[in-house]
């Protein structure tokens, strides 16, 4: 008997490489926590998905011998993968591929070691509620504060997250990494992407499938190859409870994050 939607088994599948043309070797960077100890990213990446209810299944997929033995180094399973992927999405594919995964596959990338774990359990539920729904994704409505230094990162040249406008039902319209939308602020919602996916197999196993299009290969942004072939991505909101939320994007993230741990308390 095939299991109902809430009983489908959930994987965090880690993409972690070495080679980043912002950041090289960005996994392995040295992450300080609330008592001064030193962890890496992806390390950080991994506390943060063992901290989602129910305990999942997690997995770090990579084409790095370096990142592979760190990983095995503090006890999570590794999965090697091809060099030939061209991003996170592509990675968490092969995984499931290779491995037969069935159910939902969390991708919660390698540089977002700030997720809180209600993040990843409000994809899991969307879906769960949801059959039908093939890719979720989760967003955050930014406030003043968060628009200022998305902007001051772009007026400097950097990358500092990106952004989704969604349909009234939630559904993605499109994603950048500039501003948008246009005038974006006080009555003018814009919203963080959170970069976390979550996928039923059948989707992230056609993805392989389907040909990087000119939006993706412009913005770099690898979900934008499911909404040019007309496959929709449900946009979860979900609230930062206080949370600041940042990803390592660049070397001028690390402060950042790092702030953000000793705030938290994380060790």
């Amino acid at each position: 008997m095939a299991a109902t939607a809430a009983e489908e088994p959930v994987t965090i599948v880690i993409p972690a490489r070495h080679a980043s043309s912002r950041f090289p070797g960005k996994p392995l960077v040295a992450l300080k926590g609330a008592t001064g100890v030193e962890k890496s990213l992806v390390c950080r990446a991994w506390e943060a998905a063992r901290a989602v209810a129910a305990g999942p299944r997690v997995i770090v997929a990579t084409d790095d011998a370096r990142i592979a033995e760190a990983s095995e180094a503090f006890g999570v399973e590794v999965a090697m993968t091809s060099p030939e992927c061209r991003n996170g999405t592509e990675r968490c594919a092969e995984v499931a591929g290779a491995l037969g995964l069935t159910g939902i596959v969390v991708n919660l990338q390698g540089d977002a070691p700030l997720t809180p774990p209600w993040f990843v359990e409000a994809l899991v539920g969307a879906m769960r509620d949801d059959p039908a729904c093939g890719v979720a994704t989760p967003v955050l409505r930014c406030d003043e504060d968060a628009l200022a230094n998305f902007r001051a990162d772009r007026a400097a040249g950097r990358v500092g997250g990106t952004l989704a406008v969604t349909d009234r039902a939630g559904h993605a319209l499109y994603f950048s990494k500039e501003v948008i939308p246009f005038g974006a602020g006080g009555a003018v919602p814009a919203f963080h992407h959170v970069g976390v996916y979550a996928f039923r197999v059948p989707a992230l196993l056609g993805y392989l499938r389907l040909v990087p299009g000119v939006l993706e290969l412009a913005e770099g942004l690898e979900q934008l190859r499911f909404l040019e072939h007309g496959q929709p991505i449900t946009c979860v909101e979900v609230e930062g409870r206080g949370a600041a939320f940042w990803e390592v994007n660049n070397p001028a993230d690390v402060p950042r994050v790092e702030a953000a741990l000793r705030t938290r308390g994380i060790e």
